[in-house]
């Protein structure tokens, strides 16, 4: 074996075992089991004090984005494999630090939402859970109203992907 091809087999050896070790593990579609086929997403009200008009339309959307995007699994209308289904309970928006004039210098935007998943093929994988999840964000960035829609989209995107793992990767 000359200089040369030696170092192109050593070169080559790390990134034979990166390519074999991706193989091994897969995060599209978690541990979603071989018969289930369809899964149905009913629309999330939102039943939280504050409302903001859209949000039950964008969370609803972002959970099936993340299931089409994220596995095999066709969405139906009606009876499915296994259903989503809940409401948005709170969306609020609180200072979480104070200037010394007393005005807040961080704010933080938080939604929960009450999720109820029913797994027809495999009972004991159903649940009934809240999830949580916030984004701060300073009003020198810009006022609320500019700055809430990318922080909805933000929290919609951490609150789907824990709701995912949830129901399909057992995490």
């Amino acid at each position: 074996m000359t200089a040369i091809s030696k170092k192109i087999y050593l070169a080559l050896l790390p990134l034979l075992f990166i390519a074999q070790s991706c193989g091994v593990y897969n995060f599209t579609g978690g541990s979603i089991p071989e018969n289930m086929k369809t899964v149905s997403i009913q629309f999330f009200e939102n039943n939280a004090p504050l409302v903001v008009p859209n949000l039950s339309q964008s969370f609803t959307e972002a959970l099936k984005e993340r299931v089409r995007n994220q596995s095999r699994l066709s969405l139906v209308r009606g009876d499915a494999d296994a259903n989503f289904e809940g409401r948005i309970t709170d969306y609020n928006i609180k200072p979480v630090s104070i200037t010394g004039n007393s005005t807040a210098a961080q704010n933080r935007l938080t939604i929960t939402v009450s999720v109820k998943y029913t797994n027809t093929l495999k009972q004991e994988d159903s649940f009934e859970q809240t999830f949580s999840r916030f984004k701060d964000f300073s009003l020198n960035d810009g006022s609320v109203q500019t700055q809430e829609q990318p922080l909805i989209r933000a929290i919609n995107q951490m609150l789907t992907e824990d709701i995912f793992n949830r129901a399909f990767a057992n995490w």
